[in-house]
């Protein structure tokens, strides 16, 4: 069984680097590598929006660049008084790195947490499976 609180005390570690000068929205996620490290990221603003990363795809792309290539687990932390949902984008990163299976951990105010498999948040993913047809 994984460690939720874990993964979300390492998450809000995280937002705590967010640089959301635009929104003052700052998110923070922690990603649990198959090899069970684990990689923080946070959402990094830019002037012109479309440049911006969200804290998800901060901390895939950490893990990757590190040589993983597998997510077991991502816990991902915004606003304190309701649950964060991972953007299109990233949900679509992370159907590259996981499985349906995989555990989405969403935080809120004193580690609070609802725990959804990847299934659940996008049924229907389009995957690298789908190209070997």
């Amino acid at each position: 069984m994984l460690n939720y609180k874990l993964l979300l005390e390492k998450a809000y570690e995280g937002r705590k680097n967010a640089y959301a000068p635009y929104s003052n929205f700052k998110v923070g996620a922690a990603v649990l590598a198959e090899n069970g490290k684990i990689y923080t990221g946070c959402n990094i603003e830019n002037a012109s929006y479309g440049a911006t990363n969200c804290a998800e795809r901060t901390a895939i792309f950490k893990a990757i660049s590190e040589g993983n290539r597998k997510i077991r687990a991502i816990a991902i932390v915004g606003a304190d008084d309701e649950y964060t949902y991972p953007c299109g984008i990233c949900r679509q990163v992370i159907a590259e790195f996981a499985d349906e299976n995989t555990e989405i951990i969403l935080g809120k105010k004193s580690l609070e947490y609802i725990v959804k498999t990847f299934a659940e948040i996008l049924p229907g993913a389009f995957t690298k499976e789908a190209l070997q047809k």
